[in-house]
């Protein structure tokens, strides 16, 4: 028996996607005229079918493809939550997931929309269910944020199965409750984002602290 994503299959074969160095998002050969991209990571991009729109299909770079088991997997411990989507199926180097409205938290920031409070306790309350799945909520960042009616959906979980604590979501949480007021509903620039982003992404190497980093960022954006 044929399952609705299915008719995607020969177009999702077509496309390539190749990861790259230094942690930038990865890079998409090939095309297909029912697909289009909606979603670019270090690993993997997304893809939504005109043919089966209620999906979005996650597609790795091949040498990632292991991290669809593991995806996979951690979709299933996660069960059935308002906080994520779900994931209807996984494949060699592809997941079918629920497509999800709303736009991302870095798109709202590009483009002034305002994030409510409400979305801050949302990703506070899932990272507390996660952890009641024997499971690490960490990678939480602008780009896996969405904005769906005022509420939190988080996307890729890929790295909830990893030890340790990467900060992002501490570090995000901290900057919208001290700096947000000062950009709220305001659109910056995608420059100026990038140049943060890549900025944060180096800061262990650069910066002693996250707060010297948020110093330096503020001393920056004063200036312009």
């Amino acid at each position: 028996m044929e399952n609705e994503w299915d008719i995607v299959a020969d177009s999702l074969s077509r496309i390539t996607v190749f990861s790259n160095a230094n942690n930038e998002p990865v890079t998409i050969s090939g095309s297909a005229d029912d697909l289009k991209c909606i979603g670019m990571g270090t690993d993997a991009a997304v893809f939504q079918s005109l043919n089966a729109p209620a999906f979005a299909f996650k597609k790795y770079a091949k040498e990632k493809a292991a991290k669809v088991k593991v995806e996979a997997n951690v979709y299933q411990l996660l069960e059935e939550s308002p906080f994520f989507s779900t994931c209807f199926a996984s494949y060699e180097d592809y997941l079918v997931l629920s497509y999800e409205e709303g736009k991302t938290l870095f798109d709202c920031i590009l483009q002034g929309i305002h994030i409510p409070k409400q979305v801050i306790n949302d990703v506070e309350d899932a990272r507390e269910y996660v952890r009641t799945k024997g499971l690490n909520p960490r990678d939480i960042h602008l780009k896996n944020i969405l904005l769906q009616n005022g509420r939190a959906k988080i996307l890729d979980v890929s790295e909830y199965v990893l030890p340790g604590n990467d900060f992002r979501w501490e570090h995000l949480k901290k900057g919208y409750e001290q700096h947000y007021h000062l950009i709220d509903s305001n659109s910056v620039p995608f420059w100026l984002v990038e140049t943060i982003r890549k900025w944060y992404n180096q800061r262990n190497k650069y910066f002693s602290s996250y707060e010297e980093f948020m110093k330096v960022v503020l001393k920056f954006l004063y200036k312009k």
